[in-house]
């Protein structure tokens, strides 16, 4: 009690000051990360005592923050309730999440957790606090630069935006961070060490091959600029800021080569399992181990984290999944063992080969999450530890997603709940016992993390950085950063009130005024998957009435599947709702019942449409600028890595220099991609969709899911 009344006066303190100050000096530049090439030196002090702090003020817990991507509503264990029909039956032998489903009975289920309908913005929501309007509504490719705004003229986080792990840092806690980013690469400022992480190992991008670190085509729906040539697998700290090597993977367990080869990057390199795929001479045949697998790396480098970690300090672990994003890939040992839990559990085999794949995924995840735990307690710190886990959007409904929101309409890329609500709880000891299986049914923004955490940390969560940056970029007629918007919940999850009664700016399109939700415009994959999906008869149909992959982009470019606006509504099942579908979800959490039309809420809906209006003029849309060649130069300088490229001359460290072979390699590479650059201007709009068509993803192109042959 003591400690929480000097926290909260020290906040009141820093508020004051925040409110009589537009101009406060930003932080001190944040230092990069501890650590050597792998894993995390010791750091100097006691391993068996925590104050929490470091200072011996306030004992603060451990914190760790796991974020699962692309995680369907009804591949959850909890959510699967029913087992009345024989569907129902087959779908809880599909879903298995035992360590997911243990955490919320021992902790608080979030049932109203709000994420934005993509990844990219949600994840920038998260790590600064804004709701997504306000700092990215756009999945923009790492390579773009716009030079005549050097704050916010990039993919991802304005560069002057604090993150939450420099906050946590502030606070006392050694900050880490593993897994997927997707907030920004172009300058070291948008990197995770710029944000105040200790030390990362991951990928920037959407996603990438689980397997060797490549971009194929099928991970993202993207051609880049250069060409997907290059592998996004990179490991910073305060010794070493560049590649995973081959040297590197073996450091953690990889005894194999990846063996990525730098061409255009189209058919995946090695298949869902980890076989190779090119019949490339003395590659023809060869499996990459399950150690090889991008999630067992990062699992193992977490697990490390937190065996090495300090307990003079607090925690603060970012566990960002790649699973269970595209490319549907996954150990062949998992497939069998979800096999067997399926029969075990009395199903039918799984019908669909992506169903099957992104169940097996799932559990691959929840096995993961359950080694966190068991790392965790294995150094007595689970007690003093708070979990945090949520997705950064619903699940993806389209071929090849194959997630499943049901009984929630829509998914990933849609207002809809099944593409905004996301899975999500709180568990571990720092949860309140009276509360532990218990369910919060108030509404929690993504964003409202970041003041959450640093309300625990004990530090002001406004964001003097971007005020102070504010004068610069008003002198200069550029965008300004808005301010944290985010609320701080945790309060409200252990007393049960709700934090969001009032208008929440979910997009430009959609709105919550709790209970009521309005929903406007064009929304795709407006449909009900139902309780198995996709299953043998939406796979036979897909090429003709989709579900299809609406976002792919060539070279920058946005790519329909069809030019014919009714075809092209009918391959992603958009909907219009023109100017405003109106819904009771506390009532109506499926969305059924459009209460538009109904007179009796007539003001209700004119209310939230002007409201909606007048939130939009507020969103935040800089000038991002176009992609850049010196991106791929700069990868290509790295041995075929993705990287930072503006302002990065000094941030590479500890790497070794490239072999002659890689420096032909390097040097062929670079001269492809600059004659492709020169020319992109002229390819003409039949040659991009041909390769669309070419590539698996207009009808009549390759198979993007089939039916399991014993069925």
């Amino acid at each position: 009690a003591a400690c929480a009344v000097a926290v909260a006066a020290a906040l009141a303190l820093l508020a004051q000051r925040a409110a009589g100050s537009s101009a406060a000096p930003p932080p001190a530049p944040t230092s990069v990360a501890a650590g050597h090439v792998v894993g995390l030196a010791e750091d100097g002090g006691p391993r068996t005592a925590q104050d929490g702090s470091g200072d011996g003020a306030c004992k603060k817990p451990h914190v760790v923050l796991i974020l699962a991507d692309d995680y369907g509503w009804g591949n959850l264990g909890v959510h699967r309730h029913f087992n009345r029909t024989e569907d129902q039956k087959q779908a809880q032998a599909e879903v298995h999440t035992p360590n997911l489903d243990h955490l919320v009975r021992h902790g608080v289920l979030l049932e109203r957790h709000y994420a934005y309908k993509i990844c990219a913005p949600s994840r920038s929501s998260l790590q600064t606090g804004r709701l997504a309007v306000h700092v990215n509504t756009v999945n923009t490719g790492v390579t773009y630069w716009n030079p005549g705004d050097n704050v916010s003229g990039f993919a991802g986080i304005p560069r002057n935006m604090t993150g939450l792990a420099q906050k946590m840092k502030e606070g006392g806690y050694k900050t880490h961070v593993v897994g997927k980013w997707d907030v920004g690469m172009a300058t070291p400022q948008h990197t995770p060490l710029g944000k105040g992480y200790d030390s990362w190992l991951g990928f920037f991008q959407h996603a990438n091959d689980y397997w060797n670190g490549g971009m194929p085509f099928a991970s993202t729906g993207e051609m880049d600029i250069c060409e997907n040539r290059f592998v996004d697998f990179s490991l910073y700290n305060d010794t070493y800021r560049g590649p995973v090597t081959t040297a590197i993977r073996k450091e953690m367990g990889c005894e194999m080569s990846a063996k990525h080869l730098q061409i255009p990057n189209l058919a995946v390199q090695v298949n869902a399992t980890g076989c190779n795929q090119l019949r490339n001479g003395s590659w023809s045949n060869y499996c990459l181990s399950d150690s090889c697998y991008g999630e067992a790396m990062f699992n193992q480098h977490a697990v490390n984290i937190i065996h090495r970690h300090n307990l003079s300090h607090p925690l603060f672990l970012f566990y960002s999944f790649h699973l269970l994003h595209t490319p549907l890939q996954v150990p062949e040992s998992y497939l069998a063992q979800l096999d067997q839990l399926v029969k075990e559990s009395g199903g039918r085999p799984i019908d669909s080969s992506n169903r099957r794949l992104y169940a097996a995924m799932v559990l691959y995840m929840d096995t993961m999450v359950g080694k966190i735990a068991s790392a965790l307690k294995a150094r007595d710190m689970y007690k003093d530890t708070l979990v945090i886990f949520m997705s950064d959007n619903g699940g993806p409904v389209y071929e090849p997603g194959s997630a499943n929101n049901h009984p929630l309409k829509g998914g990933k890329y849609s207002d809809w709940e099944g593409g905004v609500r996301t899975n999500a709880f709180v568990s571990g000891g720092y949860v309140p016992e009276d509360r532990l299986g218990k369910a919060f049914e108030g509404v929690i923004s993504i964003a409202d993390w970041y003041p959450t955490l640093c309300t625990i940390a004990g530090v002001d969560y406004f964001d003097f950085e971007a005020n102070a940056t504010n004068h610069y970029l008003f002198q200069h007629g550029l965008p300004t950063l808005p301010p944290v918007d985010g609320r701080p919940q945790w309060d409200n999850i252990v007393s049960g009130a709700n934090g969001r009664p009032d208008p929440f700016h979910l997009s430009e399109r959609a709105l919550l005024h709790w209970p009521f939700k309005l929903v406007t415009a064009k929304q795709e994959y407006s449909f009900y998957q139902g309780e198995l999906f996709p299953n043998c008869t939406t796979v036979m149909e897909y090429s003709e009435n989709g579900p299809l992959f609406a976002d792919m982009k060539i070279f920058g470019a946005s790519m329909k599947l069809s030019t014919n606006e009714t075809v092209q509504d009918q391959l992603t099942l958009t909907s219009d709702c023109g100017d405003g579908c109106l819904y009771n979800v506390l009532e109506d959490p499926e969305e059924h019942e459009d209460l538009s039309s109904d007179p009796s809420y007539a003001d209700i809906r004119s209310r939230l449409l002007q409201t909606l209006k007048d939130m939009n003029r507020g969103i935040f849309s800089p000038d991002r600028g176009s992609a850049t060649l010196q991106a791929c130069l700069v990868g290509a300088d790295l041995g075929g890595f993705y990287g930072p490229f503006v302002d990065s001359e000094t941030f590479y460290a500890g790497l070794e220099p490239l072999s002659s072979q890689q420096q032909r390699v390097r040097d062929k590479v670079k001269s492809d991609i600059t004659g492709l650059n020169a020319s992109l201007d002229r390819i003409p709009e039949a040659t991009k969709e041909e390769f669309v068509a070419n590539h698996g993803i207009k009808p009549g192109g390759s198979t993007l899911d089939s039916c399991l042959p014993h069925i």
